[in-house]
C-alpha cells in the first residue's frame, strides 16, 4: 500500500506542477473547474443522495459558486469562505465529541459538502493567477506536503497522545507538532527561491498558519467521511482514495495564502 501511495504521488505531483507552471490563467481556471466538478461528483456519491433534489443541491450550492467565483476571478467576497470554514469546524466538533453517527446526514451533509467544494476550490485558481501567484501556490503546496509528511513520520515515531480519535484515529498531538515544525522549516528553506520579498518572520508565521489550516482541512475531510460513513471519498488516486482525500488539506490553506498575497 505504501509503495502504491508513493508511485501515485510521484505521478500526480509533476502533472499538478506542470499545470501550475505552464497553463495560461484561463486554462488553469478551467483545470480547477474540471477538478471541482469531479469533487462535486464525489460529494454526491458519498452522501448517497439521489434524484432531482440532489442534482439541484449540487448545482445551486456547488456548481454555481464554483463557476461564478472562477469567472469573477476575485476573492472580494471573503464572507463565503469564512462561512464554509465555520460550517466545517462545526462538523469537526460534532464528530470529535459524539462520533460520525451523530453528525448531520443526507441533504444537510450534501449541502455542506457542495459549499465546501464550490466555494473553496476556486481559490486554488485565484491564488495561482495572482501576480506572483505561481510561486505562492507552489510554496503553499510544498508547505502542506511538508506538514503531511512531518505529521505522518512524527506520529509514527513519537505519537502517543491521540489528537481527535473519533475524527481520525491515527492522528496524534506529537504528529501534529512535527507537521508544524516541518512546515516552518520548509517555508524558511523555500523563502529564498519563491518569496524572497518576505521577511524571515513573515515566512515562518505564514508557513505555520498554512500548516494549521492544512491540518484543520484534513480533519474536515475525515469528519465529512465519518459523517457519510465511508472510508475514502473516491477511487481516482490508487492508494490515496479520491480527489477530496488529496485536496482537503489544501483548500483552507489556499484561501489563506490568497489573501496574504492579494
Amino acid at each position: 500500500m505504501l509503495r502504491t501511495r508513493i508511485w501515485t504521488a510521484a505521478v500526480a505531483l509533476p502533472i499538478v506542477l506542470a499545470a501550475i507552471i505552464f497553463l495560461p490563467n484561463a486554462g488553469f481556471s478551467w483545470f480547477i473547474a474540471i477538478v471541482g466538478g469531479w469533487g462535486l461528483y464525489e460529494i454526491a456519491t458519498i452522501t448517497a443522495i439521489r434524484g432531482i433534489v440532489s442534482l439541484l443541491v449540487i448545482f445551486v450550492a456547488g456548481a454555481v459558486p464554483l463557476l461564478a467565483i472562477l469567472v469573477a476571478g476575485d476573492g472580494g467576497f471573503w464572507v463565503a469562505p469564512a462561512a464554509v470554514f465555520l460550517i466545517m469546524l462545526a462538523l469537526i466538533a460534532i464528530v470529535a465529541r459524539r462520533g460520525g453517527e451523530a453528525a448531520p446526514k443526507g441533504l444537510p451533509l450534501e449541502i455542506a459538502g457542495s459549499l465546501w467544494v464550490g466555494v473553496l476550490f476556486p481559490y486554488l485558481a485565484m491564488l495561482r493567477n495572482l501576480p506572483g501567484g505561481i510561486a505562492g501556490i507552489i510554496l503553499m503546496l510544498l508547505v502542506v506536503i511538508a506538514s503531511d509528511t512531518g505529521a505522518y513520520f512524527g506520529g509514527r515515531i513519537f505519537g502517543v497522545h491521540k489528537l481527535a480519535p473519533r475524527v481520525s484515529p491515527n492522528k496524534t498531538v506529537e504528529g501534529a507538532l512535527a507537521g508544524l515544525i516541518a512546515s516552518i522549516a520548509a517555508g524558511m528553506l523555500l523563502r529564498a527561491w519563491l518569496v524572497s520579498q518576505w521577511k524571515a518572520f513573515d515566512a515562518a508565521a505564514i508557513s505555520a498558519a498554512i500548516a494549521v489550516l492544512a491540518q484543520i482541512g484534513d480533519a474536515a475531510g475525515s469528519a465529512f467521511k465519518r459523517a457519510a460513513g465511508v472510508k475514502d471519498s473516491g477511487w481516482i488516486f490508487p492508494g490515496h482514495g479520491g480527489l477530496l482525500d488529496r485536496t482537503c488539506s489544501l483548500v483552507f490553506a489556499a484561501v489563506f495564502t490568497y489573501y496574504c498575497l492579494k
